[in-house]
Protein backbone atom coordinates (compact mmCIF):
# COMPACT_ATOMS: atom_id res chain seq x y z
CA UNK A 1 0.00 0.00 0.00
CA UNK A 2 1.27 3.48 -0.61
CA UNK A 3 0.14 6.86 1.02
CA UNK A 4 1.25 10.33 -0.19
CA UNK A 5 0.30 13.05 2.48
CA UNK A 6 -0.52 16.43 1.96
CA UNK A 7 -0.81 19.18 5.14
CA UNK A 8 -3.81 21.45 4.01
CA UNK A 9 -3.72 23.83 6.90
CA UNK A 10 -2.06 22.98 10.55
CA UNK A 11 -5.03 20.86 11.89
CA UNK A 12 -6.13 19.23 8.26
CA UNK A 13 -4.30 16.68 5.87
CA UNK A 14 -5.09 14.90 2.76
CA UNK A 15 -4.07 10.92 2.58
CA UNK A 16 -3.79 9.68 -1.55
CA UNK A 17 -3.94 6.29 -0.85
CA UNK A 18 -3.00 3.55 -3.17
CA UNK A 19 -3.85 -0.09 -2.13
CA UNK A 20 -2.85 -3.14 -4.75
CA UNK A 21 -5.56 -5.56 -6.06
CA UNK A 22 -3.54 -8.48 -3.98
CA UNK A 23 -3.97 -6.90 -0.66
CA UNK A 24 -7.70 -6.20 -1.26
CA UNK A 25 -8.25 -10.20 -2.54
CA UNK A 26 -8.59 -11.41 1.27
CA UNK A 27 -11.64 -8.98 1.84
CA UNK A 28 -13.04 -10.28 -1.60
CA UNK A 29 -12.90 -14.03 -0.32
CA UNK A 30 -14.40 -12.74 2.78
CA UNK A 31 -16.64 -10.60 1.26
CA UNK A 32 -17.96 -13.74 -1.06
CA UNK A 33 -18.23 -16.27 1.86
CA UNK A 34 -20.32 -13.64 3.61
CA UNK A 35 -22.85 -13.79 0.56
CA UNK A 36 -22.55 -16.87 0.52
CA UNK A 37 -23.77 -17.73 3.99
CA UNK A 38 -26.59 -15.29 3.70
CA UNK A 39 -28.11 -17.12 0.65
CA UNK A 40 -30.37 -19.87 -0.12
CA UNK A 41 -29.50 -21.83 -3.62
CA UNK A 42 -31.63 -24.01 -4.62
CA UNK A 43 -29.43 -27.47 -4.47
CA UNK A 44 -26.79 -26.48 -2.31
CA UNK A 45 -26.56 -25.95 1.63
CA UNK A 46 -26.49 -22.82 3.16
CA UNK A 47 -23.16 -21.70 2.92
CA UNK A 48 -22.31 -24.35 0.95
CA UNK A 49 -22.48 -22.12 -2.25
CA UNK A 50 -19.14 -22.43 -4.38
CA UNK A 51 -17.77 -18.36 -4.63
CA UNK A 52 -18.15 -18.78 -8.63
CA UNK A 53 -21.88 -19.20 -8.59
CA UNK A 54 -22.15 -16.64 -5.68
CA UNK A 55 -20.68 -14.35 -8.59
CA UNK A 56 -22.42 -15.18 -11.40
CA UNK A 57 -25.83 -14.82 -9.23
CA UNK A 58 -25.12 -11.82 -7.19
CA UNK A 59 -22.58 -9.99 -9.57
CA UNK A 60 -19.11 -9.10 -9.37
CA UNK A 61 -19.22 -5.32 -8.49
CA UNK A 62 -21.89 -6.52 -5.52
CA UNK A 63 -18.78 -8.23 -3.94
CA UNK A 64 -16.35 -5.73 -4.81
CA UNK A 65 -18.44 -2.89 -2.75
CA UNK A 66 -18.72 -5.55 0.28
CA UNK A 67 -15.12 -5.86 -0.03
CA UNK A 68 -14.12 -2.64 -0.07
CA UNK A 69 -16.62 -1.49 2.54
CA UNK A 70 -15.46 -3.91 4.74
CA UNK A 71 -11.56 -3.50 4.31
CA UNK A 72 -11.51 0.38 4.06
CA UNK A 73 -11.17 0.85 8.25
CA UNK A 74 -8.32 -1.26 8.36
CA UNK A 75 -6.73 0.29 5.08
CA UNK A 76 -6.67 3.69 6.63
CA UNK A 77 -5.86 2.51 10.17
CA UNK A 78 -2.59 1.69 7.93
CA UNK A 79 -2.55 4.59 6.08
CA UNK A 80 -3.03 6.49 8.70
CA UNK A 81 -0.22 4.80 10.87
CA UNK A 82 2.11 5.13 7.58
CA UNK A 83 1.70 8.94 7.70
CA UNK A 84 2.00 9.10 10.85
CA UNK A 85 -0.38 11.54 11.82
CA UNK A 86 -2.54 12.18 14.80
CA UNK A 87 -6.60 12.24 13.55
CA UNK A 88 -9.06 13.69 15.71
CA UNK A 89 -12.71 13.90 14.86
CA UNK A 90 -14.13 11.88 12.06
CA UNK A 91 -12.56 11.25 8.60
CA UNK A 92 -14.33 12.31 4.84
CA UNK A 93 -12.92 9.53 2.48
CA UNK A 94 -13.73 9.11 -1.00
CA UNK A 95 -13.09 6.22 -2.99
CA UNK A 96 -11.89 6.81 -6.70
CA UNK A 97 -11.56 3.97 -8.16
CA UNK A 98 -11.83 -0.11 -7.27
CA UNK A 99 -10.22 -2.61 -8.90
CA UNK A 100 -11.46 -6.04 -10.60
CA UNK A 101 -14.36 -4.36 -12.01
CA UNK A 102 -13.66 -5.49 -15.56
CA UNK A 103 -13.29 -9.21 -14.38
CA UNK A 104 -9.58 -8.75 -14.36
CA UNK A 105 -7.91 -9.73 -10.56
CA UNK A 106 -5.24 -6.36 -11.40
CA UNK A 107 -5.40 -2.96 -10.32
CA UNK A 108 -5.72 -0.59 -7.38
CA UNK A 109 -8.36 0.50 -5.01
CA UNK A 110 -7.51 4.15 -4.87
CA UNK A 111 -9.01 6.65 -2.29
CA UNK A 112 -8.54 10.04 -0.60
CA UNK A 113 -8.66 10.99 2.72
CA UNK A 114 -9.59 14.37 4.08
CA UNK A 115 -8.77 14.37 8.17
CA UNK A 116 -8.45 16.29 11.17
CA UNK A 117 -5.32 15.73 12.70
CA UNK A 118 -4.18 17.47 16.07
CA UNK A 119 -1.82 20.45 15.69
CA UNK A 120 2.18 20.27 16.62
CA UNK A 121 2.39 21.90 20.30
CA UNK A 122 5.67 23.16 21.23
CA UNK A 123 5.53 23.06 24.90
CA UNK A 124 7.60 25.99 27.01
CA UNK A 125 10.37 25.33 29.05
CA UNK A 126 8.22 23.83 32.44
CA UNK A 127 10.62 24.69 34.99
CA UNK A 128 10.99 28.13 34.56
CA UNK A 129 7.34 28.27 35.06
CA UNK A 130 5.76 30.08 38.61
CA UNK A 131 2.43 29.93 39.72
CA UNK A 132 0.86 31.94 42.53
CA UNK A 133 -2.40 30.23 44.04
CA UNK A 134 -4.67 31.60 47.22
CA UNK A 135 -4.26 28.52 49.41
CA UNK A 136 -7.52 27.43 51.00
CA UNK A 137 -7.67 28.44 54.80
CA UNK A 138 -8.76 26.01 57.85
CA UNK A 139 -10.13 27.92 60.28
CA UNK A 140 -12.98 27.49 62.90
CA UNK A 141 -15.42 28.27 59.94
CA UNK A 142 -13.97 25.44 57.92
CA UNK A 143 -14.37 23.25 61.05
CA UNK A 144 -18.22 24.56 61.74
CA UNK A 145 -19.02 23.72 58.45
CA UNK A 146 -17.92 20.21 58.69
CA UNK A 147 -19.86 19.87 61.69
CA UNK A 148 -23.13 21.37 60.52
CA UNK A 149 -23.11 19.09 57.99
CA UNK A 150 -22.30 16.09 60.15
CA UNK A 151 -25.56 17.04 62.54
CA UNK A 152 -27.30 17.21 59.36
CA UNK A 153 -27.06 14.11 58.87
CA UNK A 154 -28.22 13.26 62.38
CA UNK A 155 -31.24 15.44 62.23
CA UNK A 156 -34.71 14.67 62.14
CA UNK A 157 -37.60 16.59 59.73
CA UNK A 158 -39.74 17.62 61.27
CA UNK A 159 -43.51 19.23 59.67
CA UNK A 160 -44.41 22.97 59.84
CA UNK A 161 -47.03 24.94 59.64
CA UNK A 162 -45.66 28.00 57.52
CA UNK A 163 -45.02 28.67 53.89
CA UNK A 164 -41.92 26.40 52.68
CA UNK A 165 -38.56 28.85 52.83
CA UNK A 166 -35.16 27.74 50.95
CA UNK A 167 -34.12 24.30 52.90
CA UNK A 168 -37.06 23.38 53.88
CA UNK A 169 -38.53 19.32 52.43
CA UNK A 170 -41.45 19.49 50.28
CA UNK A 171 -43.65 16.78 49.52
CA UNK A 172 -44.94 17.28 46.01
CA UNK A 173 -47.15 16.08 43.14
CA UNK A 174 -46.35 17.96 39.65
CA UNK A 175 -48.03 17.91 35.98
CA UNK A 176 -46.41 19.11 33.44
CA UNK A 177 -48.53 19.78 30.03
CA UNK A 178 -47.36 20.76 26.63
CA UNK A 179 -50.24 23.09 25.01
CA UNK A 180 -52.82 21.66 27.03
CA UNK A 181 -51.46 17.93 26.54
CA UNK A 182 -50.37 16.13 29.72
CA UNK A 183 -46.76 15.26 29.14
CA UNK A 184 -45.55 14.03 32.40
CA UNK A 185 -46.78 13.34 35.74
CA UNK A 186 -45.15 12.43 39.46
CA UNK A 187 -46.84 12.39 42.72
CA UNK A 188 -45.36 12.10 46.39
CA UNK A 189 -42.01 13.06 45.56
CA UNK A 190 -39.77 14.50 48.64
CA UNK A 191 -37.27 17.42 47.35
CA UNK A 192 -35.30 19.88 48.90
CA UNK A 193 -35.54 23.64 48.09
CA UNK A 194 -32.34 25.45 47.13
CA UNK A 195 -31.43 21.19 45.44
CA UNK A 196 -31.89 22.62 41.91
CA UNK A 197 -31.56 18.92 40.45
CA UNK A 198 -35.39 19.41 38.83
CA UNK A 199 -36.67 21.66 36.71
CA UNK A 200 -35.75 25.26 36.68
CA UNK A 201 -38.12 27.50 38.18
CA UNK A 202 -39.14 24.83 40.67
CA UNK A 203 -37.32 26.20 43.59
CA UNK A 204 -38.71 30.06 42.93
CA UNK A 205 -42.67 28.21 42.47
CA UNK A 206 -41.91 26.47 45.99
CA UNK A 207 -40.79 29.18 48.32
CA UNK A 208 -44.02 30.76 49.79
CA UNK A 209 -46.27 27.94 48.89
CA UNK A 210 -48.00 26.37 52.28
CA UNK A 211 -49.14 21.89 52.60
CA UNK A 212 -52.37 22.35 50.48
CA UNK A 213 -51.41 25.29 48.27
CA UNK A 214 -50.95 24.86 44.46
CA UNK A 215 -49.13 26.97 41.95
CA UNK A 216 -48.41 27.10 38.26
CA UNK A 217 -45.00 27.98 36.38
CA UNK A 218 -43.04 27.84 33.86
CA UNK A 219 -40.11 25.84 32.15
CA UNK A 220 -38.19 23.53 29.91
CA UNK A 221 -38.50 20.25 29.82
CA UNK A 222 -35.20 18.25 31.09
CA UNK A 223 -35.31 15.40 28.37
CA UNK A 224 -37.35 13.11 26.76
CA UNK A 225 -38.72 13.39 23.07
CA UNK A 226 -39.75 17.28 24.33
CA UNK A 227 -37.22 18.20 25.77
CA UNK A 228 -36.26 21.71 25.95
CA UNK A 229 -40.03 22.59 25.26
CA UNK A 230 -41.78 25.19 27.81
CA UNK A 231 -44.24 23.26 29.59
CA UNK A 232 -47.26 24.85 32.15
CA UNK A 233 -46.34 22.90 35.80
CA UNK A 234 -48.63 22.59 38.38
CA UNK A 235 -46.76 21.93 41.33
CA UNK A 236 -49.03 21.31 44.44
CA UNK A 237 -47.21 20.95 48.22
CA UNK A 238 -48.79 18.29 50.38
CA UNK A 239 -46.51 18.62 52.88
CA UNK A 240 -43.55 21.35 54.06
CA UNK A 241 -41.22 19.67 56.75
CA UNK A 242 -37.83 21.22 58.14
CA UNK A 243 -34.76 19.19 59.74
CA UNK A 244 -33.76 19.70 63.12
CA UNK A 245 -30.52 20.02 64.41
CA UNK A 246 -29.13 17.97 67.05
CA UNK A 247 -27.54 20.03 69.70
CA UNK A 248 -23.41 19.92 69.22
CA UNK A 249 -22.90 18.49 72.70
CA UNK A 250 -20.81 15.47 74.25
CA UNK A 251 -23.68 13.31 73.75
CA UNK A 252 -23.47 14.05 70.23
CA UNK A 253 -20.04 13.22 69.88
CA UNK A 254 -20.66 9.72 71.15
CA UNK A 255 -23.78 9.48 68.71
CA UNK A 256 -22.39 10.53 65.55
CA UNK A 257 -18.61 9.33 66.19
CA UNK A 258 -16.31 7.19 67.78
CA UNK A 259 -14.96 10.21 69.83
CA UNK A 260 -16.22 10.97 73.49
CA UNK A 261 -16.35 14.83 73.72
CA UNK A 262 -17.24 17.29 71.26
CA UNK A 263 -13.65 18.87 71.42
CA UNK A 264 -12.26 15.49 70.11
CA UNK A 265 -14.35 15.24 67.23
CA UNK A 266 -14.02 18.99 66.64
CA UNK A 267 -10.43 18.30 66.25
CA UNK A 268 -10.88 15.14 64.40
CA UNK A 269 -12.93 17.61 61.85
CA UNK A 270 -9.97 19.93 61.75
CA UNK A 271 -7.35 17.39 60.92
CA UNK A 272 -9.57 16.55 57.68
CA UNK A 273 -10.35 19.86 56.19
CA UNK A 274 -6.60 19.94 56.85
CA UNK A 275 -6.41 17.07 54.63
CA UNK A 276 -8.56 18.31 51.96
CA UNK A 277 -7.27 21.83 52.00
CA UNK A 278 -3.72 19.48 51.02
CA UNK A 279 -5.45 18.55 48.23
CA UNK A 280 -7.36 21.68 47.10
CA UNK A 281 -4.12 23.27 47.03
CA UNK A 282 -3.11 20.37 44.10
CA UNK A 283 -6.34 21.18 42.38
CA UNK A 284 -5.44 24.70 42.64
CA UNK A 285 -2.40 24.75 41.24
CA UNK A 286 -3.22 22.44 38.25
CA UNK A 287 -5.71 24.68 37.23
CA UNK A 288 -3.66 27.95 37.32
CA UNK A 289 -0.43 25.88 36.11
CA UNK A 290 -3.45 25.23 32.82
CA UNK A 291 -3.95 28.34 32.64
CA UNK A 292 -1.16 29.94 31.94
CA UNK A 293 -0.04 27.35 29.36
CA UNK A 294 -3.21 28.01 27.73
CA UNK A 295 -2.56 31.35 27.45
CA UNK A 296 0.84 30.99 26.13
CA UNK A 297 0.32 29.28 23.81
CA UNK A 298 -1.07 30.05 20.29
CA UNK A 299 -2.63 26.57 19.47
CA UNK A 300 -5.04 26.15 16.07
CA UNK A 301 -8.14 24.26 16.27
CA UNK A 302 -9.89 22.00 13.69
CA UNK A 303 -12.96 23.76 13.17
CA UNK A 304 -14.60 20.50 12.23
CA UNK A 305 -14.20 18.91 15.64
CA UNK A 306 -15.62 22.11 17.49
CA UNK A 307 -18.90 22.15 15.41
CA UNK A 308 -19.28 18.15 15.77
CA UNK A 309 -18.41 18.68 20.08
CA UNK A 310 -20.95 21.32 19.48
CA UNK A 311 -23.68 19.95 17.50
CA UNK A 312 -23.32 16.81 19.74
CA UNK A 313 -24.28 19.33 22.98
CA UNK A 314 -27.14 20.44 21.24
CA UNK A 315 -28.51 16.91 20.66
CA UNK A 316 -27.99 15.68 23.90
CA UNK A 317 -30.08 18.68 24.98
CA UNK A 318 -32.84 18.20 22.79
CA UNK A 319 -32.11 21.17 19.88
CA UNK A 320 -31.67 20.91 16.86
CA UNK A 321 -28.33 21.79 15.15
CA UNK A 322 -28.10 25.41 14.42
CA UNK A 323 -29.44 26.60 17.47
CA UNK A 324 -28.22 29.47 19.16
CA UNK A 325 -27.36 28.04 22.23
CA UNK A 326 -24.29 26.46 19.87
CA UNK A 327 -22.86 29.83 19.84
CA UNK A 328 -22.73 30.53 23.34
CA UNK A 329 -21.35 27.63 24.32
CA UNK A 330 -18.40 27.66 21.18
CA UNK A 331 -15.89 29.45 23.47
CA UNK A 332 -15.72 26.75 26.37
CA UNK A 333 -15.90 24.15 23.78
CA UNK A 334 -12.83 25.46 22.34
CA UNK A 335 -11.32 26.09 25.47
CA UNK A 336 -11.73 22.31 26.03
CA UNK A 337 -10.35 21.28 22.96
CA UNK A 338 -7.52 23.47 23.00
CA UNK A 339 -7.25 21.87 26.98
CA UNK A 340 -6.94 18.48 25.49
CA UNK A 341 -4.15 19.42 23.21
CA UNK A 342 -2.36 20.79 26.02
CA UNK A 343 -2.44 17.53 27.78
CA UNK A 344 -1.56 15.33 25.10
CA UNK A 345 1.49 17.18 24.80
CA UNK A 346 2.28 17.13 28.39
CA UNK A 347 1.79 12.98 28.22
CA UNK A 348 3.82 12.48 25.26
CA UNK A 349 7.09 14.99 26.72
CA UNK A 350 6.66 13.65 30.19
CA UNK A 351 7.48 9.59 31.72
CA UNK A 352 4.05 8.70 32.93
CA UNK A 353 3.75 5.01 33.97
CA UNK A 354 0.23 4.61 35.63
CA UNK A 355 -0.31 1.40 37.71
CA UNK A 356 -3.59 -0.50 38.03
CA UNK A 357 -4.11 0.52 41.66
CA UNK A 358 -3.46 4.86 40.13
CA UNK A 359 -6.62 3.84 37.65
CA UNK A 360 -8.93 2.32 40.33
CA UNK A 361 -8.01 5.73 42.78
CA UNK A 362 -9.05 7.77 39.36
CA UNK A 363 -11.98 6.49 39.10
CA UNK A 364 -12.70 6.59 42.70
CA UNK A 365 -12.54 9.82 42.61
CA UNK A 366 -14.59 10.22 39.48
CA UNK A 367 -17.12 8.48 40.98
CA UNK A 368 -17.30 10.51 44.51
CA UNK A 369 -17.27 13.22 41.49
CA UNK A 370 -20.48 11.99 39.74
CA UNK A 371 -22.11 10.70 43.78
CA UNK A 372 -22.16 7.67 42.43
CA UNK A 373 -20.91 4.00 44.62
CA UNK A 374 -17.13 3.35 42.69
CA UNK A 375 -17.99 -0.17 42.38
CA UNK A 376 -21.13 0.74 40.36
CA UNK A 377 -19.49 3.46 38.58
CA UNK A 378 -16.65 1.24 37.49
CA UNK A 379 -19.13 -1.16 36.50
CA UNK A 380 -20.94 1.24 34.70
CA UNK A 381 -17.97 2.29 32.72
CA UNK A 382 -17.15 -1.20 31.71
CA UNK A 383 -20.41 -1.99 30.30
CA UNK A 384 -20.21 1.10 28.46
CA UNK A 385 -16.85 0.22 27.05
CA UNK A 386 -15.44 3.75 28.26
CA UNK A 387 -12.70 2.01 30.66
CA UNK A 388 -9.98 2.61 27.70
CA UNK A 389 -11.12 6.17 27.92
CA UNK A 390 -11.10 6.69 31.15
CA UNK A 391 -7.40 5.00 31.46
CA UNK A 392 -6.62 8.45 28.67
CA UNK A 393 -7.97 10.60 31.10
CA UNK A 394 -5.60 9.12 34.26
CA UNK A 395 -2.65 9.04 32.20
CA UNK A 396 -3.13 12.93 31.64
CA UNK A 397 -3.85 13.70 34.86
CA UNK A 398 -0.86 11.95 36.27
CA UNK A 399 1.33 13.04 32.87
CA UNK A 400 -0.55 17.10 34.32
CA UNK A 401 1.02 16.29 37.60
CA UNK A 402 4.63 15.03 36.43
CA UNK A 403 4.66 18.58 34.62
CA UNK A 404 3.64 20.53 37.75
CA UNK A 405 6.55 18.71 40.06
CA UNK A 406 8.92 21.00 37.83
CA UNK A 407 6.78 24.37 38.33
CA UNK A 408 6.92 26.75 41.37
CA UNK A 409 4.15 27.24 43.16
CA UNK A 410 3.52 30.12 45.79
CA UNK A 411 0.72 30.88 47.75
CA UNK A 412 -0.61 34.76 48.05
CA UNK A 413 1.97 35.73 50.63
CA UNK A 414 4.80 34.32 48.12
CA UNK A 415 6.17 31.52 50.12
CA UNK A 416 6.78 28.59 47.34
CA UNK A 417 4.76 25.37 48.25
CA UNK A 418 5.54 21.62 48.54
CA UNK A 419 2.82 19.62 46.85
CA UNK A 420 4.22 16.84 47.40
CA UNK A 421 4.31 15.73 43.62
CA UNK A 422 7.06 14.12 42.14
CA UNK A 423 8.08 14.76 38.57
CA UNK A 424 9.68 12.79 35.60
CA UNK A 425 12.29 13.49 33.24
CA UNK A 426 11.22 14.66 29.70
CA UNK A 427 12.09 13.40 26.45
CA UNK A 428 14.77 16.77 25.95
CA UNK A 429 16.32 16.04 29.59
CA UNK A 430 16.89 12.38 28.24
CA UNK A 431 18.80 13.29 25.09
CA UNK A 432 21.01 15.51 26.81
CA UNK A 433 22.00 13.02 29.63
CA UNK A 434 21.47 9.40 27.78
CA UNK A 435 23.81 7.75 30.23
CA UNK A 436 21.98 8.85 33.58
CA UNK A 437 18.61 7.59 31.74
CA UNK A 438 16.77 5.88 34.68
CA UNK A 439 13.09 4.91 35.10
CA UNK A 440 11.76 7.76 37.63
CA UNK A 441 10.00 6.44 40.44
CA UNK A 442 6.33 8.00 40.46
CA UNK A 443 4.81 9.61 43.01
CA UNK A 444 1.27 6.89 44.00
CA UNK A 445 -2.26 8.45 43.54
CA UNK A 446 -2.92 9.43 47.35
CA UNK A 447 -6.02 8.33 48.89
CA UNK A 448 -7.69 10.28 51.12
CA UNK A 449 -7.17 9.00 54.30
CA UNK A 450 -10.05 6.87 55.42
CA UNK A 451 -13.12 9.16 57.77
CA UNK A 452 -14.67 7.66 60.72
CA UNK A 453 -18.17 6.91 60.23
CA UNK A 454 -19.45 9.73 61.68
CA UNK A 455 -16.82 12.40 59.94
CA UNK A 456 -17.80 11.06 56.58
CA UNK A 457 -19.80 13.55 54.90
CA UNK A 458 -20.94 14.60 51.21
CA UNK A 459 -18.80 16.64 49.09
CA UNK A 460 -20.23 19.39 46.88
CA UNK A 461 -19.53 17.77 43.26
CA UNK A 462 -19.78 19.88 40.28
CA UNK A 463 -21.76 18.50 37.70
CA UNK A 464 -20.28 17.70 34.09
CA UNK A 465 -21.68 16.98 30.82
CA UNK A 466 -19.17 15.42 28.47
CA UNK A 467 -20.31 16.09 24.79
CA UNK A 468 -20.76 12.45 22.46
CA UNK A 469 -19.95 12.61 18.97
CA UNK A 470 -21.93 14.32 16.33
CA UNK A 471 -22.20 11.78 13.72
CA UNK A 472 -22.19 14.05 10.38
CA UNK A 473 -19.32 13.80 7.83
CA UNK A 474 -19.23 14.93 4.51
CA UNK A 475 -20.25 11.94 2.64
CA UNK A 476 -21.44 9.00 4.36
CA UNK A 477 -19.55 5.02 4.27
CA UNK A 478 -21.22 1.38 4.86
CA UNK A 479 -18.19 1.35 7.39
CA UNK A 480 -16.38 3.72 9.91
CA UNK A 481 -12.07 3.56 9.86
CA UNK A 482 -12.45 4.42 13.51
CA UNK A 483 -13.46 0.48 14.02
CA UNK A 484 -10.01 -0.07 15.07
CA UNK A 485 -8.69 3.19 16.65
CA UNK A 486 -12.19 5.50 17.56
CA UNK A 487 -11.80 8.86 18.07
CA UNK A 488 -12.93 10.19 21.39
CA UNK A 489 -15.22 12.97 22.29
CA UNK A 490 -14.22 16.03 23.68
CA UNK A 491 -16.02 17.12 26.98
CA UNK A 492 -17.85 20.16 26.51
CA UNK A 493 -17.24 21.13 30.27
CA UNK A 494 -15.82 23.73 31.65
CA UNK A 495 -11.55 23.85 32.97
CA UNK A 496 -11.78 26.01 36.24
CA UNK A 497 -13.36 22.52 37.69
CA UNK A 498 -11.41 21.31 40.80
CA UNK A 499 -9.18 18.27 38.51
CA UNK A 500 -8.83 20.00 34.45
CA UNK A 501 -8.71 16.50 33.26
CA UNK A 502 -11.66 14.91 33.91
CA UNK A 503 -13.27 17.87 32.40
CA UNK A 504 -11.79 17.27 28.86
CA UNK A 505 -11.81 13.50 26.69
CA UNK A 506 -10.27 14.78 23.53
CA UNK A 507 -8.26 12.41 21.76
CA UNK A 508 -6.61 11.72 18.67
CA UNK A 509 -6.69 7.92 17.10
CA UNK A 510 -3.36 6.87 17.67
CA UNK A 511 -1.40 5.88 14.62
CA UNK A 512 1.34 3.65 16.62
CA UNK A 513 -1.47 1.32 18.10
CA UNK A 514 -4.68 0.02 17.47
CA UNK A 515 -7.66 -0.14 19.89
CA UNK A 516 -10.23 -2.67 19.72
CA UNK A 517 -14.03 -0.78 18.95
CA UNK A 518 -16.64 0.23 21.15
CA UNK A 519 -20.03 0.14 20.14
CA UNK A 520 -22.97 1.65 21.88
CA UNK A 521 -25.98 -0.02 22.32
CA UNK A 522 -28.85 1.69 20.21
CA UNK A 523 -31.58 2.65 22.47
CA UNK A 524 -34.79 4.13 21.72
CA UNK A 525 -35.30 7.93 23.66
CA UNK A 526 -38.25 7.10 25.94
CA UNK A 527 -41.40 8.61 25.16
CA UNK A 528 -42.37 11.03 28.00
CA UNK A 529 -40.42 13.66 28.80
CA UNK A 530 -38.09 14.01 31.94
CA UNK A 531 -38.27 16.24 34.53
CA UNK A 532 -35.62 16.06 36.54
CA UNK A 533 -31.82 16.92 35.36
CA UNK A 534 -30.47 12.85 36.60
CA UNK A 535 -33.63 12.03 34.12
CA UNK A 536 -32.19 14.29 30.77
CA UNK A 537 -28.58 13.07 31.55
CA UNK A 538 -30.01 9.26 31.26
CA UNK A 539 -31.81 10.21 28.14
CA UNK A 540 -28.86 11.82 26.39
CA UNK A 541 -26.92 8.33 27.28
CA UNK A 542 -29.54 6.58 25.48
CA UNK A 543 -29.40 8.58 22.15
CA UNK A 544 -26.35 6.79 20.80
CA UNK A 545 -26.81 4.84 17.45
CA UNK A 546 -24.49 2.83 15.59
CA UNK A 547 -25.34 2.29 12.37
CA UNK A 548 -23.93 1.78 8.96
CA UNK A 549 -24.92 4.04 5.88
CA UNK A 550 -24.74 2.42 2.34
CA UNK A 551 -22.22 4.15 -0.55
CA UNK A 552 -18.86 3.67 -0.99
CA UNK A 553 -17.71 7.44 0.65
CA UNK A 554 -16.21 8.18 3.93
CA UNK A 555 -16.00 5.00 6.17
CA UNK A 556 -16.20 7.18 9.01
CA UNK A 557 -19.72 6.74 11.36
CA UNK A 558 -18.63 5.43 14.65
CA UNK A 559 -21.04 5.51 17.50
CA UNK A 560 -20.16 7.53 20.26
CA UNK A 561 -18.76 6.67 23.79
CA UNK A 562 -21.51 7.44 26.30
CA UNK A 563 -20.84 9.87 28.39
CA UNK A 564 -20.55 9.50 32.39
CA UNK A 565 -24.14 10.14 34.25
CA UNK A 566 -25.19 13.47 35.97
CA UNK A 567 -25.00 13.73 39.76
CA UNK A 568 -28.52 12.24 40.89
CA UNK A 569 -31.12 14.09 43.00
CA UNK A 570 -31.38 14.48 46.69
CA UNK A 571 -34.30 12.45 48.15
Amino acid sequence: MKTDVEKLSPTRVKLNVQVPFAELAPAIDRATKKIADQVQIPGFRKGKVPSRLVEQRFGRPAILQEAVNDALPDFYQQAAMEAEIRPVGRPEVEVTEIPGLDGKDEGELVFVVEQDVRPEIELPDISSYEVEIEEPAVDDDAVQVRLDALRERFGTLVGVDRPAADGDFVSLDMVAKVDGEEIETVEGVSYRIGDGTMLDGLDEALIGLSAGETTTFTAALAGGERAGEQADVTVTAQSVKERELPEADDEFAELASEFDTIAELKDDLRAQAERDAEGNRVALARNAFLEKLLDDLEIPLPEGLVAEEINAHLQNEGKAEGDPHGEEIREETERAIRTQFVLDALLETREVELGQEDLMNYMAQLSATYGMDPNQFIQMLAQSGQIEAVFGEAQRAKALDVALADVTVKNDKGDVLDLGLEGSASEDDEKKAPAKKAPAKKAPAKKAPAKTAAAKETDAAEEKAPAAKAPATKTPAKKAPAKKAPTKATAAAKAETADPVASTEATEAAPTKKAPARKAPAKKAPAKAATTKAAAAKDAEEKAPAAKAPAKKAPAKKAPAKKAPAKDADA
